[in-house]
């Protein structure tokens, strides 16, 4: 009996200190404290979790979802809470998960500032002068001047991101956080400055970003560390300016050629990362050589054709076509793919000539045979000028109709009787194919007005004419078509030094003078018909 007692006794006794030192337990923890608790039940609207209480405590559901809105926890999982009140009206415990996890944050961004950990945030907003960044739910200030290393030149392709920022000023009364990313950038940057200079060395080859382009050259970035290639280090070929091969952001490989270490001053090189194409160049494109290139440079003396990366030859403007062009222009642009031939190397002037005309058969081989004296051909005006009209016989051959070719009637200028475009029928007087020169005419297909000359027109024949110029030294008056007459000066009328009694388009009566159809001249007077009609004329 006594044993039983005994041991009743003392489950009694066990049993109250138990429930005395658990609310001793509780009485310690105070509105405020953080502490753990597991999930046992999680409902449409709240999540129990189980504190080691008489009753479990609740945390709206709402502070447990994601970003999709889907609970970010089950039952049996383990979280940290708020203690926010020991009892509401129902008897739970009230938690919080936020304000846990906020504070947690504020003890994150104590750390940060004085210890310089990073903390991890979202850039969410850019406002004068910077951006808000959200760091675990507290809105932050990121100054523009501490978002980069150097000015970032699309400023709202930030917002959304999410990097690693240093806190340098808090006020957690206020609310207030001001972070930066500059400074853990400058902090790897220097570290990776470190690693680069103990590694880096003349005749390394190592790779870099290109960081900015200026008229003499490109620097690169090498990790920390940035390097400078010459405009005359970027390409065996002909580089103009570096933006020709380079653009900002670009990785390139590179060779050290020169590195001061007292300066910290690096020379680089790319075109030196590959083999020297003109150590080679006579082996690959023999003379006489055919090769697909593009072009790259138009100048007024030609074109630089690039027949493999650093290796470019120029197309002189005569070597072009088998016709005359004014400038290159007029047969390429830049970009286009051409055929072209091999014509001379100079491995040591680093020059090879090349030809496009070479690639196409040559249109004056043989042109004389085609076209003998006397043939009848018809092509289209290309061009007019003061001493003739050209006209295109075929492709690669123009033809010229000297302006004494045109018409058996006296022009001022071809464009009298001829327009850009039109298409005419000439007859070949002559080809010099060694000189690639073809001439026509076109006045040769029309009726001669001066053969026959001398019996129609005989010396004292009165006849009927037009003016069609008045000169200094007389007047043409035109008898028939293509046949015209000189009137001097002295035999347009008494007392009249000009003719300034006559104009073009006047009709007028002229005496023939004389005829030589030899020199195709014809002359006229308007004076002696005068004085023959004063004569008939009774008194």
């Amino acid at each position: 009996m006594i044993g039983r007692e005994e041991k009743s006794h003392a489950g009694e006794v066990s049993k109250t200190d138990f429930e005395e030192l658990f609310e001793a337990e509780l009485k310690e923890l105070q509105e405020g404290d953080i502490i753990k608790g597991k999930v046992v039940q999680v409902t449409q609207d709240s999540v129990m979790i189980d504190i080691g209480y008489k009753s479990e405590g609740q945390v709206p559901l709402k502070e447990f979802l994601d970003s999709e809105g889907n609970p970010t926890v089950k039952v049996g999982d383990e979280v940290k809470v708020l203690l926010e009140r020991r009892e509401d009206d129902k008897g739970y415990i009230v938690l919080s998960k936020a304000k846990a996890d906020q504070l947690k944050v504020w003890d994150d961004i104590e750390e940060s500032c004085s210890t310089g950990k990073p903390v991890e945030g979202r850039i969410t907003e850019r406002i004068k002068g910077g951006f808000y960044v959200d760091v675990k739910g507290i809105t932050s200030f990121l100054p523009g001047s501490q978002v980069d290393l150097k000015p970032v030149r699309n400023p709202d392709k930030l917002v959304g991101q999410t990097f690693e920022f240093r806190v340098l000023k808090y006020n957690r009364r206020k609310n207030n956080v001001i972070v930066s990313r500059r400074s853990l950038l400058e902090e790897q940057r220097e570290e990776l400055r470190k690693t680069t200079l103990e590694t880096i060395h003349e005749g390394a080859v190592v790779e870099g970003v290109v960081k900015n382009i200026t008229d003499y050259g490109a620097f690169i970035d090498l990790g920390g560390i940035d390097g400078l290639v010459h405009l005359t280090d970027l390409s065996w070929g002909k580089v103009a300016h570096p933006s020709q091969v380079l653009k900002i952001g670009d990785t390139v490989t590179v060779k050290v050629l020169k590195y001061n270490r007292e300066d910290g001053k690096i020379s680089l090189g790319i075109k030196q990362t590959k083999e020297d194409p003109w150590l080679t160049v006579a082996e690959k494109y023999p003379v006489g050589s055919r090769v697909t290139g593009t072009v790259v440079n138009i100048t007024d003396y030609g074109a630089f054709v690039e027949v493999e990366e650093g290796l470019e030859g120029l197309v002189h403007i005569s070597e072009m076509s088998w016709t005359k062009l004014k400038h290159p222009s007029q047969k390429l642009k830049t970009g286009d793919k051409v055929e072209v031939m091999v014509l001379d190397i100079d491995s040591a002037a680093k020059r090879i000539s090349l030809g496009m005309k070479q690639v196409e058969p040559n249109p004056w081989e043989d042109v004389e045979k085609r076209y003998p004296k006397g043939t009848r051909i018809k092509g289209v005006v290309k061009n007019i000028t003061d001493f003739g009209v050209f006209i295109g016989i075929e492709e690669g051959i123009d033809g010229l109709v000297h302006v004494s070719d045109l018409s058996w009637k006296k022009l001022k200028h071809p464009s009298e009787i001829f327009k850009k475009g039109q298409e005419v029928e000439a007859v070949v007087l002559n080809i010099d194919s060694a000189n690639k020169r073809f001439s026509l005419s076109t006045k040769a297909l029309e009726k001669n007005p001066w053969e026959g000359v001398e019996a129609r027109y005989k010396p004292g024949m009165i006849v009927d004419g037009r003016v069609t110029s008045v000169a200094e030294f007389g007047a043409f008056v035109e008898l028939e078509e293509g046949l015209e007459g000189l009137v001097h000066v002295s035999e347009l009328s008494r007392g009249k030094k000009k003719g300034s009694d006559i104009k073009p388009g006047d009709t007028v009566e002229v005496e023939v003078l004389n005829v030589d159809p030899e020199d195709n001249k014809i002359g006229l007077s308007i004076r002696t018909v005068k004085s023959h009609e004063a004569e008939e004329t009774p008194s």
